[in-house]
């Protein structure tokens, strides 16, 4: 990838905190999870030292008072709340995985309600544009690369890296293309795997704000990346992530770790509060301890560490990253990356895509909830505090950021915080006609979503939230489905042939060929189902 990749933060502070013997504490996709690596560990009489983004003042907790005083130099107060200077614009946002960025086509995204173009060029390098012809508004993600340019193909205007209009086949042979014929631009960085983009066209981008993750850059550091589109408001989907409480019940028996009967009381220990975010330990009171350490940075970044020690003394380091990013009223997407040190041999065992669509099931055990908790706030447009039942032992952290929100969510375009709000001004515009890769995936290849078989975009569709934004889940699709054709195919024609046979060798063999041929086919059609079908639970099946 030819893209100059940003400086690392320097300022990484190792924590450590006593942890008696227990077994893994799950996270929002469970650490203890034998297929992905996450193997749990005894430890006796060793601690525990997890990696956080940006410098801690203290491992020591922090009462309410003096959490919120961390940054008085940078928050002034309103009345009894404390409100810090924030632009949202100012800040990196993740856009995609690197690996699942389109070689050959724009790739139309939003943040909030700016819809953005993304495209390599003939050089392998990222651009970024707003995603909108200056000719008549087309889109520009509705359009194809033409020798490294990207052009409009409403009229065949093209336009090249640093924006500048550079064809257009309606003027004069003889005319010059005018410097103001152009499209607005925005900063795009690659950083660990993950393509970021700046959204402020005034003020110019901080590399300091552009997150490193310690444990990613870790010799031997291994992880499983996803991504996903889903249907309901970032502030919702981050506060299902840092809410280890639903965990066995929502997810009981997903992962072959979470289980109901595992629900109880949890710890929480909060280390920091600024207008940057949060961080702080928890465990499960049973066990007495909080060996995990979850962190929430702005804009949209979180993140449970975990670091613990072999029976040979060696450590092993564990991370689940959550990267979200707001795609508009009711909607955003998700790069999801769970990852450690030391992985499995029975990981290894299985394909990646068994993985990703374990990861929709995940999140589609969710949507009901999550879905309708976003519609709430909507209509009651009240602060969360008045519809919240907040528990000390199980809601912290959906606490702690609902409160970051009342600091900062002034400089958002909207926002619901704990104890004040800001609802969006205008009603979301949506789209009757979405076209671009999602129409043309959809078109040539329908797939079952939440109600029957779907045969145009729907967020509540596994196919069209996960499988078209992954190279390597589409590739696995087409290759069963072109499987699946072959072997009927296959037995079709055996089974023909075993009729014309004269031999009963042969009837015998040609109709065993066909029924293998059969079973293939159907193994092949579950694959794909695996991979395109919502997950419904058992009590919601017709």
């Amino acid at each position: 990838m030819a893209l100059s990749l940003s400086p690392c933060l320097p300022h990484t502070t190792y924590l450590s905190k006593p942890l008696s013997t227990s077994k893994l504490t799950t996270t929002s996709v469970s650490f203890n999870n034998p297929l992905l690596g996450f193997k749990p560990v005894n430890l006796r009489n060793n601690q525990v030292r997890c990696h956080a983004v940006t410098d801690l003042k203290s491992a020591s907790s922090l009462d309410q008072s003096k959490g919120e005083g961390d940054d008085r130099s940078e928050e002034e107060s309103k009345g009894d709340r404390i409100v810090a200077d924030y632009n949202w614009t100012e800040e990196w946002y993740p856009l995609y995985l690197t690996k699942d960025v389109p070689d050959d086509a724009p790739l139309g995204l939003t943040v909030f309600d700016q819809q953005l173009v993304l495209y390599k060029d003939g050089n392998g390098v990222l651009h970024c544009y707003q995603d909108r012809c200056p000719h008549r508004l087309a889109k520009l993600s509705e359009g194809q690369l033409i020798d490294g340019r990207l052009e409009c193909l409403y009229h065949g205007w093209q336009f090249e890296g640093n924006g500048k209009c550079v064809k257009i086949p309606q003027i004069p042979a003889d005319a010059k293309i005018p410097r103001s014929v152009c499209v607005k631009t925005y900063d795009v960085k690659e950083s660990q795997g993950v393509v970021w983009v700046w959204m402020s066209q005034t003020t110019p981008p901080n590399p300091e704000k552009l997150p490193w993750f310690e444990n990613f850059a870790r010799p031997g550091f291994q992880d499983t990346s996803t991504i996903h589109e889903l249907p309901y408001d970032h502030s919702i989907l981050l506060e299902n992530l840092m809410d280890p409480a639903h965990i066995p019940i929502s997810h009981d028996r997903t992962d072959w770790t979470a289980k109901r009967e595992d629900a109880q009381a949890l710890l929480f220990e909060v280390t920091e509060r600024t207008h940057r975010g949060f961080a702080g330990w928890w465990g499960k009171e049973k066990d007495g301890s909080m060996p995990n350490f979850l962190r929430f940075d702005a804009p949209c970044v979180l993140q449970n560490n975990r670091e613990l020690v072999d029976k040979d003394g060696e450590k092993h380091y564990f991370t689940g990253l959550f990267l979200c990013r707001p795609t508009g009223q009711g909607k955003s997407m998700l790069i999801v990356r769970f990852g450690g040190t030391k992985r499995s041999p029975l990981a290894k065992l299985f394909p990646k895509w068994y993985f990703h669509q374990n990861a929709s099931k995940v999140f589609e055990q969710d949507m009901g909830f999550l879905s309708s908790q976003n519609e709430v706030l909507m209509k009651e447009k009240v602060p969360t505090k008045e519809l919240y039942i907040n528990l000390k032992s199980s809601d912290t952290w959906v606490a702690e950021y609902r409160k970051w929100m009342d600091k900062v969510g002034h400089g958002m375009p909207y926002y619901f915080g704990h104890s004040t709000l800001s609802p969006p001004k205008l009603p979301a515009v949506v789209e009757h006609a979405p076209a671009g890769l999602i129409a043309g995936v959809s078109a040539s290849s329908p797939a079952k979503g939440g109600i029957g078989t779907m045969h145009a975009p729907n967020l509540a569709n596994r196919y069209f939230r996960h499988v078209i934004h992954c190279k390597g889940c589409s590739s696995v699709v087409k290759a069963f489905t072109a499987w699946k054709n072959g072997l009927s195919a296959a037995a079709l024609v055996l089974t023909a042939l075993a009729i014309l046979a004269s031999s009963r060798q042969w009837k015998t063999f040609l109709l065993l060929s066909a029924t293998l041929c059969l079973g293939g086919a159907y193994a092949c059609s579950t694959a794909v189902a695996m991979n395109t079908t919502n997950f419904i639970r058992v009590h919601r099946r017709l």
